[in-house]
C-alpha cells in the first residue's frame, strides 16, 4: 500500500516522518521476605518492653551456659581415657602430699615453739633452784630439813676454838649442807678464834653450852661425831658432855648479809 492509500488523519502534519511510540516502563522489582525482615529488624526499634525481655533471656542464655559447661567438665571426667584419668590421680595425690608435708612442717614448727617453751620454764626453775642452793651455801636464806642438834656443855670452860673448828670439820665432811652455832651461821669463810673459856665466832662472842644446828642426813652425821678417837672422844676428854639427838625438822634460820664482791665479776655472758 502505498502513501496515497493512507488516511489522511494518520498521515503527520506537514510531510513529516512519523514517530516510534516511547517504551513501556519496567516492572516493579518483587521485594523477597528476607530483605522485608531485615528492613524491619535494622536500625532496631526496641521499646522498654522489648529491652527488659532481651536482658532477661540474655541471663538466662548465660546460666545455661554455665551449667552446660560444668555438666561437660564432669563428661570431660567420665569420657577421659585411662592414661588420662591416672595422671589427674596422680596429680590428685602429689596435691595431697604437699599439704600433708605442709601439715606435718607446721605442726613440728608448733612443737618446737611448745618445747622452747618448756625448755625456758624450765631453765627458769632450775636457775631459781640454784639461787636457793647457792644461798643456802652462802647462809643468805633460811634452810629446813632433816639433821641433828650437837649440844657441847663446858663446866670447866675446857673447850678451845680448834675444838669446835674439828666439830664443823667433820660435820661438813659427812655432808652438813647448813650450819649455824648459837645463832651464828656457818658459811664457807667462817673461822674461831680465841681461847678457852672466850671463843668466838667470825669476831662474834659466844658462850658455853655451844649449840650446833645441822642440816643433813642423820645416819651420815652421828656416826661421824662418834669414831674412834674423833670429836666426841676429844670433847669428852676435856670433861666436856656431848649430846647429839636427831630430828626429822631442823631450821637453819641465821642469816648472813649478801655481799657483793669488790673486783670479781662474772664471767658467763
Amino acid at each position: 500500500m502505498n502513501n496515497d492509500e493512507i488516511p489522511r488523519s494518520e498521515q503527520p502534519e506537514g510531510g513529516a516522518s512519523a514517530v516510534p511510540d516511547a517504551p513501556a516502563p519496567p516492572p516493579a522489582t518483587e521485594v523477597s521476605g528476607r530483605q522485608r525482615l531485615k528492613a524491619g529488624l535494622w536500625p532496631p526499634r526496641l521499646s522498654r518492653a522489648q529491652l527488659i525481655v532481651a536482658v532477661l533471656l540474655f541471663g538466662l542464655g548465660l546460666g545455661l551456659a554455665i551449667q552446660v559447661r560444668s555438666t561437660s567438665d564432669d563428661s570431660a571426667l567420665r569420657g577421659a581415657r585411662q592414661e588420662d584419668l591416672v595422671r589427674i590421680l596422680d596429680e590428685v595425690d602429689d596435691r595431697t602430699q604437699r599439704l600433708e608435708d605442709e601439715k606435718q612442717r607446721l605442726d613440728d614448727q608448733r612443737t618446737e615453739l611448745e618445747n622452747s617453751s618448756d625448755q625456758a620454764e624450765e631453765a627458769r626453775k632450775q636457775t631459781l633452784e640454784k639461787e636457793r642452793q647457792l644461798g643456802i651455801l652462802a647462809g643468805t636464806v633460811a634452810a629446813q630439813g632433816p639433821g641433828i642438834t650437837l649440844t657441847i656443855t663446858d663446866p670447866s670452860g675446857a673447850v678451845a676454838p680448834d675444838m669446835l673448828l674439828d666439830a664443823i670439820q667433820e660435820l661438813r665432811a659427812a655432808g652438813a649442807e647448813a650450819i649455824q652455832v648459837n645463832g651464828v651461821r656457818v658459811v664457807a669463810n667462817t673461822y674461831f678464834s680465841g681461847e678457852a673459856g672466850d671463843v668466838e665466832v667470825d669476831g662474834k662472842k659466844i658462850e658455853a653450852p655451844y649449840e650446833f644446828t645441822v642440816i643433813g642426813k642423820p645416819q651420815d652425821l652421828e656416826p661421824a661425831l662418834n669414831i674412834p678417837g674423833g670429836v666426841v672422844q676429844t670433847l669428852e676428854k676435856e670433861q666436856a658432855t656431848v649430846l647429839v639427838e636427831r630430828s626429822d625438822d631442823i631450821v637453819v634460820d641465821a642469816l648472813r648479809p649478801a655481799q657483793r664482791p669488790d673486783y670479781a665479776r662474772s664471767s658467763s655472758p
